[in-house]
């Protein structure tokens, strides 16, 4: 009798482990992938050297991405601004998304140097903001001038090993209101990949506990140099 007691607990503890999961599944989808309802951003900054060594490993560049990785120089680009729920994300809001006006992809050529970049992010995540596509990449455009990016990392001429811990550091002081729960740093196998700060709706720096548990773990990572640095 014991032992069935014991295994009629573990099936009602089970049940009830599932029930509460299916509730939270069902509240979460009340507004999944509905337009403007979401908690914030994260503004993603891509370290475009590691970006174009990767392509070059791979050997498989697009056209769009030679843009970004041919002769001119790029320190810190734009990967996109993500509307973020406390929990998970919404992505493509719209099926089909509004067709984004070429005037308008050309007009962010300098933050997001990728057109096919500029087009995916406004179908994946623009849609998902409620606004209409000049309004996102105008709010696209604030996010990046809300931050300032550590002179260090702006005309890097030589390769650099640097820790995840000192990035944050380097971008919380020169960016006054941001905290180290508001930030985080992601790498690949060996290089830094990106910068990503998470933003209330008004552009505000704010904690986001998901985005800085999925932050980069390693000892050191490897930061390219500025192509012509």
């Amino acid at each position: 009798m014991r032992w069935v007691s014991r295994a009629a607990a573990a099936s009602v503890l089970s049940w009830l482990i599932l029930l509460a999961g299916w509730t939270a599944d069902a509240a979460a989808d009340q507004r999944q992938n509905a337009p403007g309802a979401f908690d914030f951003y994260v503004l993603s900054l891509s370290w475009s050297p590691s970006f174009c060594a990767a392509a070059e490993e791979r050997g498989n560049a697009s056209r769009s991405q030679q843009t970004q990785c041919g002769g001119r120089s790029f320190s810190f680009v734009v990967h996109g601004l993500w509307p973020q729920y406390e929990h998970g994300f919404p992505d493509y809001c719209q099926r089909p998304a509004p067709r984004l006006d070429r005037r308008i992809m050309a007009s962010m050529l300098d933050l997001m140097p990728a057109p096919g970049l500029i087009y995916s992010q406004w179908d994946k995540h623009g849609t998902c903001s409620g606004l209409s596509a000049q309004a996102y990449f105008e709010t696209v455009r604030k996010a990046r001038a809300a931050v300032k990016i550590p002179a260090e990392f702006v005309d890097l001429a030589a390769p650099k090993s640097v820790t995840a811990d000192a990035i944050e550091e380097a971008f919380v002081k020169d960016n006054p209101g941001l905290s180290r729960s508001a930030i985080a740093v992601m790498c690949d196998r060996t290089r830094l990949s990106e910068v990503r700060i998470c933003m209330n709706k008004d552009l505000q720096f704010r904690a986001c506990e998901e985005i800085d548990r999925r932050a980069c773990r390693r000892d050191q990572v490897v930061m390219p140099p500025v192509r012509g640095g």
